[in-house]
């Protein structure tokens, strides 16, 4: 029977999955240390070939080949199981990237148990059988995971979501005008998911809903800045942002980070979750339109709804519109089948490249061209990847780039020398005298400008807005020069604030 060897595959596989959930990590590097560039690339090369075994072993089982399945899954397993566990010991290596693949091939093996069908010994055709995410021992024993699989598969959501006619009407929205954006975002978010998931998984929050805020704030942009200076692909205003975590380093605004930036989104539901009694139609509204109100309106009152026509009155125009199209968007994640919905089939594997000489990234999407069938090319993928990077100046050789794993290859072809690297630094170097200018330009500025000024705050204003307004250093720099406390950053129209390292603008 194929049925109980899938079943003690999938038994070893959340067992492994479950033991490198409770192993704290996070993104990036596991331990601090010099980078150990062999080894994590051995890992990693492990890692893959791990998977690839694995993944061999499910096409045996699905043939009958009982034995050769339990040998290439089981091997697999172990292996990655010891790689895992060497990962969590060398610097440089992230540990993101194991979670992820753990994540897929449960899924693959999950597809695989819905799609066979087993009828178990004993069993009647006809009669019904367990099947994975529902019932199984396997998921009944981790009620996270079964959670989990079960709101990836919609089981759950339906109870969260109330697809009403205003649902429906958003539905309708990402359907028509705003399906270009749906799969922008898609195609965006799966580069990004093993940044990003793991710490919605981590944090018990199902993927649908990471999505769906995101195709409403980002569509799935890094560097999307809102005009009220909501930043990063999950759009925190900066004072969220560094309540959960999320600062300036060296110049970088960590809001731009996915995996850090959907490590912060996921602990602000969970935050709001708790304080407004498990609604996530208020907890959305809350993250659109201001917690301190949700919680005014709604906190304390069990039976309170976002669709109770008195408090949704209450609410304005673009808090009543973000909810049903976070809610719609989610829903089309998790039922594209339902409403004539493709999503396309990207292989979101993560790579890396190490540079063989200075490049930018402008240069990298040039010689990439459209290799793999990108047919609107690689730019926005590698600037979500490499967030800390201008796009415009070029890194140092030695420098390592993440990129998706069918780049890796490319690279080597195109980008390390040949025509297309040719070609695409003529392009870059024909733009630097204007690029030059202008720099020497703000420079010549920036001698002459006084450094310090007064400012009077305006209706509307936030800290981040007046520093990048006045070029006057950062929210936090403002902050400090004024005795303005975090973690709300308080501040009020017609207060004169001390601006210093200003630019001239």
């Amino acid at each position: 029977m194929i049925l109980p060897i899938r079943i003690s595959m999938t038994a070893a596989l959340v067992a492994l999955a479950a033991g490198c959930a409770g192993t704290p990590s996070r993104t990036g590097s596991s331990v601090p240390g010099k980078v150990n560039e062999t080894g994590v690339d051995a890992l990693y090369a492990r890692l893959e070939a791990d998977a690839r075994r694995y993944e061999s072993g499910l096409a045996a089982a699905r043939d009958g080949e009982v034995e050769r399945a339990r040998t290439e899954t089981l091997a697999a397993l172990d292996d990655l199981r010891a790689a895992s566990a060497q990962c969590s010991r060398t610097p440089g290596c992230e540990r993101d990237r194991f979670d992820s693949t753990f994540d897929r091939l449960l899924r693959l093996h999950v597809d695989g148990l819905v799609d066979a069908e087993p009828i178990a010994d004993g069993a009647t055709p006809g009669e019904p059988t367990e099947e994975a995410g529902e019932s199984s021992p396997v998921t009944a024993a981790l009620p996270e995971l079964e959670r989990s699989i079960t709101l990836l598969k919609g089981r759950e959501l339906a109870e969260v979501i109330a697809v009403n006619s205003t649902v429906k009407a958003a539905i309708e929205q990402w359907l028509t005008q705003y399906r270009p954006n749906l799969i922008a975002t898609y195609v965006n978010y799966q580069y990004m998911r093993y940044r990003m998931w793991p710490e919605y998984h981590k944090a018990g929050l199902p993927e649908a809903v990471l999505f769906g805020i995101m195709a409403k704030e980002s569509g799935g942009k890094v560097h999307a800045v809102s005009r009220s200076g909501a930043s990063g692909p999950l759009q925190f205003m900066y004072a969220t942002g560094l309540r959960f975590g999320m600062t300036t380093v060296d110049g970088f605004d960590q809001r731009f980070d996915p995996g850090l930036s959907a490590r912060a989104n996921a602990a602000y539901i969970n935050e709001q979750l708790a304080a407004l009694n498990n609604n996530l139609e208020l907890v959305l509204a809350a993250y659109n339109g201001g917690e301190g109100r949700m919680r005014r309106l709604a906190g304390g009152r069990p039976d309170a709804s976002f669709w109770d026509p008195k408090l949704y009155a209450t609410l304005p125009t673009e808090t009543r519109d973000y909810v049903p199209m976070v809610l719609a968007a989610a829903w089309l994640f998790l039922h594209p089948e339902r409403y004539n919905l493709t999503f396309p089939q990207i292989d979101g594997r993560p790579g890396r490249i190490v540079l063989a000489q200075p490049t930018s990234i402008n240069e990298l999407t040039v010689c990439f061209g459209q290799v793999g069938g990108a047919t609107d090319g690689w730019f926005r993928t590698l600037r979500n990847l490499n967030p800390r990077y201008d796009p415009q100046q070029r890194q140092p050789a030695g420098t390592r780039l993440e990129v998706p794993a069918q780049l890796e290859a490319a690279y080597a072809e195109s980008c390390a020398g040949g025509r297309w690297r040719t070609l695409a630094g003529d392009l870059r170097d024909a733009a630097v005298p204007a690029r030059a200018m202008a720099s020497a330009a703000r420079e010549t500025n920036r001698d002459s400008a006084p450094r310090q000024r007064a400012y009077t705050v305006r209706k509307g204003d936030t800290l981040a807005a007046i520093a990048r307004r006045t070029g006057c250093g950062t929210p936090v720099d403002i902050a400090r020069a004024n005795g303005i406390r975090a973690p709300q950053y308080a501040i009020k129209p017609g207060q004169t604030l001390q601006l210093t390292g200003c630019s001239n603008r």
